[in-house]
């Protein structure tokens, strides 16, 4: 644990996150990064949060500047994968028990208890058992970002035999865990009007305190005017480049490049002879690794930085079909003036898509496929990508869509 001195003008706030928010590589990540950078300029933050990857140790530090102090857990996912089994003998969503930790739940207990915290926001539906003792007088904000139970719902249609079983019952017990989180707390918050609109119909009797804030971008960052080294000189300049972003230890990023290498890139490999489908993220399952196989694809793992390979990509694929809210991998594509193809499940929680932006959009693998080969071929990636970025820049500040969180804390 970390511990700092807290300010004198500054409430106290208790934030309770399921993964360390840092570094901000992944998409739950992101957002909770930017959330606590917003927070401890307004208020001094006490943080708990798990960690579940070795790597993300070497961030305490950076995190926990950020905080008045911290309490950072230590997990083992496949330990806890066994724990969460006790979810089927007490009724429960199996995330409930997996996030459920006895020395987490005394830190909390303590820390408001001590610094006299009135003000809460939970991230993530599991952090939300932390809070059960805590009564009306307080402040409670679940920030669930999306509807989570749909998510499984919508793997068990994607399974068969035990895991469809899993998966479904999943969707049914956590959607019953939301709606107590949506009845308990002071308003409920999502990442678009899309899943908030979607979580109103599924719980129509607490749409009156459900509200949403987008997902922004580091346009500085993400920006086509960084000098970046090319990862991909060693095709030579005739290439035609294809990326997917994302951590590739989760199923529906393993779900949609495996469509996308079996079922879409071999149609546009008969047709451009030198193209390279990159996959490019942490953590890929053995079956993602077996992709490299196939001539053409190359499978990167984890990468200190992204940004080069999205800059020098002639396009930026995501090919998802099971998707909830925003996807960060193409507003960080858009930002870098990158153009994007895209299912219709990837871009559905973008508001404000002005025309001629969304134009690369299908759930064909066709004519997926032939629409990269027209982009490939007619070789103008950067006019593509222009209108994306000028969309980015116009609407997907980080201070402007959390500047409406303050209300809901008063």
């Amino acid at each position: 644990m970390a511990t700092a001195k807290g300010s004198i003008d500054k409430e106290p706030l208790l934030l309770l996150v399921h993964r360390i928010p840092y570094p901000p590589n992944k998409g739950d990540k992101i957002r909770s990064f930017h959330l606590l950078k917003y927070l401890s300029r307004r208020y001094d933050v006490y943080l708990g949060a798990f960690i579940d990857d070795p790597e993300d140790k070497k961030h305490i530090a950076k995190v926990s500047a950020y905080c008045q102090e911290t309490c950072l857990i230590e997990i083992n996912p496949g330990n806890r994968k066994l724990h969460s089994l006790k979810g089927f003998f007490t009724n429960h969503p199996l995330s409930v028990p997996y996030y459920k930790l006895k020395k987490m739940q005394q830190w909390v207990d303590n820390i408001i208890a001590s610094k006299a915290i009135k003000k809460h926001l939970v991230y993530s539906s599991p952090m939300a058992q932390y809070l059960k003792k805590i009564n009306n007088s307080h402040i409670k904000i679940i920030d669930f970002v999306d509807v989570d139970s749909e998510k499984w719902r919508q793997y068990s249609e994607k399974h068969s035999g035990l895991m469809k079983f899993i998966y479904a019952r999943e969707g049914r017990k956590l959607l019953t865990f939301e709606k107590q989180i949506a009845a308990d707390f002071d308003c409920s918050l999502f990442v678009s009007k899309n899943e908030a609109a979607l979580f109103k119909n599924l719980a129509p009797d607490f749409g009156h305190k459900v509200y949403h804030y987008s997902n922004g971008v580091d346009t500085a960052y993400f920006s086509p005017e960084q000098q970046l080294d090319n990862p991909y000189q060693v095709h030579g300049e005739q290439a035609g480049i294809i990326v997917f972003t994302g951590a590739m230890d989760y199923w529906a990023n393993q779900e949609a490049v495996i469509w996308f290498a079996e079922h879409i890139f071999p149609e546009i490999k008969q047709q451009l002879e030198h193209v390279y489908f990159y996959i490019v993220g942490s953590n890929p399952s053995e079956k993602i690794k077996q992709l490299s196989r196939k001539e053409g694809i190359v499978v990167t793992g984890r990468v200190d930085d992204i940004r080069p390979y999205i800059a020098y990509a002639d396009l930026v694929t995501a090919p998802l079909r099971i998707a909830r809210g925003i996807q960060n991998k193409v507003l960080e594509a858009m930002a870098m003036s990158r153009p994007v193809v895209a299912t219709h499940a990837a871009m559905d929680g973008i508001e404000n898509i002005e025309q001629g932006i969304n134009t690369y959009t299908s759930d064909s693998a066709t004519e997926l496929a032939e629409i990269c080969q027209k982009i490939l071929i007619q070789g103008d990636y950067n006019h593509f990508g222009q209108k994306g970025r000028a969309m980015v820049l116009k609407h997907f500040s980080w201070d402007s869509h959390l500047s409406g969180i303050s209300k809901y804390l008063k």
